[in-house]
């Protein structure tokens, strides 16, 4: 197994000395378990207990005597979530991805407002999200799906295709070079693990169909792995997620909803809702056909959830450094100077 097979890069490289390399060997995480982590390197591949604060896909300079010592190397990105319940924590899903490809069918399981959400993410992170619609079989027009999921973005790309047909691998090859990791992200049933399946060239990953009654899927994926194909590419399979509560990822809202954002810009009052305020360049827009008012009211759906979000996280986060209490993580690598 080779660095590069693995999605070392000089990103990584330029944060550690040659000597540092040398007594602590980089390794990639590649899951994640209750009480465990498994990580991969060059001649290694073993499990270690587990480290707060890390991922899925993150790099750490692996002290053998001592894995707690372990250092995380400053990520290039980093996909996360308001974590489902109540205490409203923040869950971390991936780190270092290039590629997110977010999966929905081509039936009842395909929600714009969810792709939105998933762009936003992907946007956020800085990691180049591309809209896969399978399941194309289900539908005697899989252009209307092509339609509505282009229309969020004409940057985006958005690829239809049936995940258990020969040319699956091949219409998502120019995003899976050697060296790139890339993830499937979407609801359980949408065929995460069958497309991963195409990549790797096997059929290691356990699949199930998705129910007749409801369009849904069943969860066959319960953790998330990341695989390394004999291609180079890393390829990360995850659980189905339904509910994708954002926070703090403003900036990726701003690229997803570009053109709304510009509008506001030119709103009379820095706070204005888009409601009846006066000189609202967004309600112009809207009387003159410009804007689509369900696209409008989702923007300020995702807003006001992500602005909530972050306020709460932040909140607790100064309420649990008040606490002072000693937490056992793994340490931040500061790069070298």
């Amino acid at each position: 197994m080779s660095l590069r097979a693995l999605g070392w890069s000089e990103h990584f490289a330029d944060q550690a000395t040659s000597a540092a390399l040398a007594q602590t060997p980089p390794v990639r995480i590649t899951q994640v378990h209750r009480n465990t982590l498994h990580i991969q390197g060059v001649d290694l591949d073993t499990i270690i207990p587990s480290l707060q604060g890390v991922t899925v896909g993150d790099w750490l300079l692996f002290d053998k005597e001592a894995p707690h010592n372990s250092q995380l190397l400053n990520r290039k990105s980093l996909i996360k979530r308001r974590a489902p319940g109540h205490d409203r924590k923040e869950q971390l899903i991936a780190a270092n991805l290039d590629t997110a490809f977010v999966v929905t069918s081509c039936n009842n399981d395909f929600s714009l407002a969810r792709l939105e959400r998933y762009v936003a993410m992907a946007h956020d992170a800085g990691v180049t999200p591309v809209i896969i619609l399978s399941k194309i079989d289900l539908t005697t027009d899989p252009s209307a799906f092509v339609e509505q999921a282009q229309s969020i973005s004409p940057q985006i790309s958005v690829v239809s295709l049936d995940a258990r047909s020969l040319e699956a691998s091949g219409l998502l090859r120019p995003w899976c070079q050697a060296g790139q990791t890339v993830a499937f992200l979407g609801s359980s049933g949408v065929g995460k693990s069958t497309l991963t399946n195409s990549l790797a060239g096997n059929e290691a990953i356990a699949t199930q169909d998705i129910r007749a009654s409801d369009d849904k899927g069943r969860h066959t994926t319960t953790g998330r792995q990341l695989y390394i194909l004999r291609s180079g590419c890393a390829v990360l399979d995850t659980p189905g997620m339904r509910e994708i509560q954002l926070t703090d990822v403003s900036s990726g809202l701003e690229e997803t909803f570009a053109d709304l954002h510009a509008l506001q810009q030119n709103c009379r009052f820095n706070d204005c809702a888009h409601n009846t305020e006066p000189g609202c360049a967004v309600q112009a827009a809207i009387a003159s056909g410009d804007v689509d008012v369900p696209r409008l009211q989702r923007w300020l759906k995702l807003v006001a959830e992500d602005a909530e979000n972050t306020k709460f996280l932040a909140d607790r986060k100064r309420r649990d450094r008040a606490k002072n209490k000693p937490e056992k993580s793994v340490s931040k690598h500061s790069a070298k100077k």
